[in-house]
């Protein structure tokens, strides 16, 4: 596992960085156990102050956070600056938030004689973070500002192609006043992670990236009786009704599609059309799709970036090969990508009938799946015939019903009208091969603490 920064643009490696020693593993332990028992001591005004802090920090030096994550995997730079500012507002979501919603709970008891129970929320102490490439700031933010609002310390084992992100994000953290060891970035090797899930003072492992690494990462933490939470794959549904407004939704959808690259779990890569405004959407959607301009991330003019890596981009191709091998169609969108850089030309597949077995598979870049749904009734059925269940989006201009088929399609989100709507004052997760647990607002900040029961019995109780 070789942790590089190599410049998907240009090709070019422009550092490299040693993997850690068990040695330097252990003592990171060592030091991540004597902070928790500090930093759970502390007050919730003390926690929110060093967010807080780290949240002004992130927009004081918005440009310079922004770069690194262009640099490391070629996002548009001003989608960079737009994830630094959702990273510092999901700090601040618990900087507001955290005490009331980790307030202990007085429980109604049925019998006077059960006294006073009351339920607390107390942190377990270290935690594992594994976190991918595609939100190099977000997806930390996301698990650290609630797990050390609860009073919890975290190690970060970053994806191999973002050591600069991972290393300037425990920078940030110690210029906020977090104390030694609460976070720390580990260049880590696959054994040395199950060294840390093994450690007794480990209490809990989050994921977010492919579900094969999570089916590892969960066996591990499952055989350590470790409780963990999984963000895996997407194949999200976009949802087009009769009655949409095909102008905007035309436009949401090359947006949901084509942002970050292509590369977000939750982008809407299964366009399902009903058939009464099928080929006004394909024509306008080819028209939007063609529009893009494929080049330098850091130019406000681009609007498609580069994969993250020729890796990434060598691999979705022959995916694409594999499809039209299964009995899809392909069509290549738009002019020519730069033959410099790790850029995949923006692809169309129909075809993807019940017997392509690629209509199953997730897509990370600019490939869109388009389905022609004979109805409604078929919409929803094509919708819900994948093993994912991150997110998906209905587009209708009427919102109750938009409501109504919301709630027949199996993920753990829906929006109506919307791509996908991230933000910090919104939960995050999903259902069946997508996952399982929640991110962001109360119900992540409760996956890793102790719920513990405090019952104050009346002495003369009966049993």
């Amino acid at each position: 596992m070789s942790y590089a920064t190599i410049n998907p643009y240009t090709g070019e490696t422009v550092a490299t960085f040693p993997e850690a020693t068990d040695a330097e593993v252990a003592n990171a332990l060592d030091r991540a156990d004597a902070a928790f028992h500090e930093w759970r001591k502390t007050s919730f005004a003390h926690r929110a102050a060093v967010l807080q802090k780290a949240a002004d920090l992130l927009r004081r030096d918005a440009d310079e956070h922004a770069r690194i994550l262009t640099l490391e995997m070629g996002k548009l730079f001003a989608e960079a600056k737009a994830e630094v500012e959702l990273s510092a507002k999901i700090f601040e979501y618990y900087v507001r938030n955290a005490e009331k919603l980790l307030a202990p709970e007085k429980l109604p008891v049925l019998d006077p004689e059960e006294g006073e129970a009351v339920l607390v929320h107390e942190p377990l102490g270290i935690l594992l973070a594994i976190e991918p490439w595609n939100f190099p700031y977000y997806q930390i933010a996301r698990i650290l500002a609630p797990q050390l609002s609860a009073g919890n310390v975290l190690i970060l084992k970053h994806a191999s192609n973002v050591p600069q992100a991972a290393a300037r994000f425990e920078k940030l953290m110690a210029e906020a006043g977090l104390l030694a060891g609460g976070f720390t970035n580990l260049y880590a090797t696959r054994d040395q992670i199950n060294m840390i899930i093994n450690d007794p003072r480990v209490h809990g492992v989050a994921l977010t990236g492919s579900e094969a690494a999570g089916a590892v990462v969960a066996a591990e933490a499952g055989k350590a009786l470790k409780k963990s939470t999984m963000e895996l794959g997407g194949a999200d549904a976009f949802v087009v009704l009769k009655d949409a407004d095909l102008d905007k939704t035309i436009d949401w959808a090359v947006f949901g599609r084509h942002w970050n690259g292509g590369q977000v779990c939750v982008s809407s890569k299964r366009m399902i059309v009903v058939d009464e405004v099928y080929d006004k959407f394909m024509e306008g959607y080819k028209k939007g799709v063609a529009k893009l301009v494929a080049g330098d991330p850091m130019d406000p003019a681009t609007t498609l970036a580069p994969l993250s890596s020729q890796k990434a981009a060598d691999d979705l191709k022959v995916q694409i090969a594999a499809a039209i091998a299964h009995g899809a169609k392909a069509e290549e969108v738009g002019p020519a990508v730069p033959n410099k850089g790790a850029f995949v030309q923006p692809t169309i597949l129909t075809g993807m009938d019940g017997d392509n077995p690629a209509r199953l598979w997730e897509f990370f870049g600019p490939v869109s799946m388009i389905f022609r749904a004979r109805d409604e009734a078929d919409a929803i059925r094509i919708a819900n015939d994948t093993p994912f269940g991150l997110g998906g989006s209905v587009f209708t201009k009427d919102e109750k019903h938009g409501f109504e088929v919301a709630s027949q399609i199996a993920t753990g989100m829906v929006f109506v009208n919307h791509p996908t709507k991230v933000e910090a004052d919104l939960p995050f997760g999903g259902i069946k091969r997508s996952g399982y647990g929640r991110e962001l607002l109360g119900l992540g900040l409760k996956e890793f603490v102790n719920h513990k029961l405090i019952d104050v019995v009346k002495i003369d109780a009966h049993f």
